[in-house]
């Protein structure tokens, strides 16, 4: 079945969110103002994660879908949508905004029901490994993680709305492949909604109708990210592999977990804020803006591109985790020596 019109309602409902939302942002003072990090040229308002969020639930009242634990997803999403819009008026510290992440995933997991089981053959035994008692931490931390990786990767224009749109992309495309016609579907909503907010977010309806995501909408795109990674890497969908699920979202990953592990290296709280993200040491080597985002999105888009074929063909998992690995210690010695060079 094709989809096309109705992935155009959704896209045109976005659309017209930011744009009705923009003037009452402004108006409630809820924008992003320049600082220190934020090199951004005036205020701009923080709508984008509220807009997805409307615009995802029109998707489903258009789809109807019949997904297992959907209402918990919508559910954990508004919670965080609430936390992140709050936090983008009158920033909350780091624990308040882990708590509400950790309380959407124990939503997840222990209402919804949906979890990590098991990680799959990573050492190509043929048996899974199961998770057994602690597939509930396993999940919250991965959960978290996922949305960490998206909060911290938005730090340039476009960059976390392209990454996340990769990886749904890829995932709706696994998800059709294996015959789950409904989820795919479903996740063809958020390129729509993506693609309505980077419209406004890279200034193509100019730069005076600019928005910027917030805190809101990256956390809903995370956790998003994570939900559906989780349902498709499950013995009852089985879509992709756990390993593959990390290969569609490996960049955000490699970003956060090297930046966080340095953190942690100087004795900082992984959650301090800094200008040490992928994006911030590409432009410090001389790369414009949109080389930088070209850059990042290609080697997201490559990455993707390989957790696709690998699942479609079949890679042993155990390739695909230990490649994985391999892959981000090269990365992390890659940003380490490059990070010295521009000292």
């Amino acid at each position: 079945m094709i989809y096309w019109w109705k992935f155009i309602i959704v896209l045109t409902t976005s659309v017209l969110s930011l744009r009705l939302l923009r003037p009452l942002a402004i108006h409630l003072s809820l924008v992003d103002h320049p600082d220190t990090r934020k090199q951004h040229t005036g205020t701009i308002p923080l709508i984008g994660g509220l807009a997805m969020f409307l615009g995802f639930g029109v998707g489903i009242l258009l789809l109807t879908p019949t997904v297992n634990g959907l209402w918990t997803l919508l559910v954990a999403q508004l919670v965080l949508i609430c936390v992140g819009v709050f936090d983008d008026y009158h920033c909350l510290s780091a624990n308040i905004k882990i708590l509400a992440q950790i309380a959407s995933a124990l939503v997840m997991a222990l209402i919804g029901g949906l979890m990590l089981w098991n990680l799959g053959d990573l050492t190509g035994a043929g048996i899974a490994v199961d998770l057994g008692v602690w597939a509930v931490p396993f999940t919250v931390f991965a959960v978290v993680g996922a949305v960490n990786a998206v909060n911290m990767i938005d730090g340039l224009d476009g960059l976390a709305g392209v990454l996340t749109l990769i990886t749904f992309t890829a995932m709706s495309i696994l998800a059709f492949a294996a015959g789950f016609e409904e989820i795919g579907a479903l996740l063809l909503v958020f390129p729509a909604i993506i693609i309505a907010f980077l419209l406004f977010n890279l200034g193509i309806f100019g730069r005076r109708r600019k928005v910027f995501m917030g805190d809101a909408g990256s956390m809903f795109l995370g956790f998003s990210v994570a939900w559906f990674s989780i349902l498709l890497a499950q013995d009852n969908v089985q879509a992709m592999s756990p390993s593959v699920a990390l290969w569609v979202f490996a960049i955000p990953l490699f970003d956060t977990v090297t930046v966080m592990l340095r953190r942690i290296f100087k004795r900082q709280s992984p959650f301090k804020a800094d200008r040490n993200h992928l994006h911030h040491i590409l432009q410090k080597a001389g790369l414009s803006y949109k080389q930088s985002l070209f850059t990042i999105a290609t080697a997201a888009l490559v990455c993707a591109t390989i957790g696709v074929f690998s699942q479609l063909y079949q890679t042993p998992e155990r390739i695909l985790f230990s490649s994985f690995l391999g892959l981000f210690g090269l990365y992390f010695w890659f940003i380490g020596r490059l990070q010295k060079s521009l000292a």
